[in-house]
């Protein structure tokens, strides 16, 4: 299995990636196909398929913010079943982002990610197995994943400045013994990510609001 970095919307792999987005994902968490050109021309931005003979049968983006040492998961697709795509793009994900840390001269803080809560969302995924909510859950809490505590809403990525839940940020710190995380350090996080949409709902304004007045929030399990 190949790990093919994807940095032009005129790849052909991209098409494919796209299209498993679409499968898998709400509409709302998905960005419009051409608005892809100007993010994957960016070299924060890393964008990878799983290529399996010949095929796009998984993809991953991530990006990693040197100024604050920590990664952000945007998104992780399996594809298909059997294959071990899920290990494989965790492992290659890992040692890019550590590289990465390491030409920073620092060992990787941690990573953000956003991930269903399928208690409060009954979304199937496309029906793709791996992709099940309970499953990925489970998994990502094996691989080291924390809940963020605080009630966790996004801005949708449609740009009409509605709030999106059912979700929960997390994140997976380096040090597993990690019990929390700076809490202006996740504000600034997540206004720098959501910078790109104009549109911000006032639950999400609230909730960067109410961080910005901690110091830490708490690490719980997932």
């Amino acid at each position: 299995m190949e790990y093919r970095r994807i940095t032009d919307i005129t790849d052909p792999l991209f098409k494919e990636v796209h299209q498993l987005l679409s499968d898998v994902f709400p509409p709302e968490e998905v960005l419009e196909y051409s608005l892809w050109k100007e993010p994957l021309a960016d070299p924060g931005i890393r964008v990878f398929a799983a290529v399996h003979e010949g095929k796009v049968v998984g993809t991953t983006e991530y990006r990693y913010y040197a100024d604050w040492n920590v990664a952000m998961t945007d998104f992780t697709i399996i594809g298909r079943e059997g294959l071990g795509i899920g290990r494989f793009l965790a492992r290659q994900r890992l040692k890019d982002l550590e590289k990465l840390a390491a030409e920073n001269h620092m060992e990787l803080l941690g990573m953000f990610a956003e991930i269903y809560d399928p208690y409060r969302v009954g979304y199937d995924f496309g029906g793709i197995k791996p992709m099940d909510p309970y499953v990925r859950r489970e998994v990502l809490s094996h691989l080291g994943y924390k809940r963020i505590d605080i009630p966790y809403v996004h801005p949708s990525w449609q740009g009409n400045g509605e709030a999106v839940s059912g979700l929960d940020l997390c994140f997976m710190p380096g040090d597993e013994e990690l019990e929390s995380i700076a809490a202006p350090l996740v504000a600034d996080f997540l206004t720098r990510y959501y910078a790109v949409l104009e549109g911000k709902p006032e639950a999400w304004t609230s909730m960067i609001s109410q961080l910005r007045g901690r110091e830490r929030v708490a690490l719980l399990p997932l």
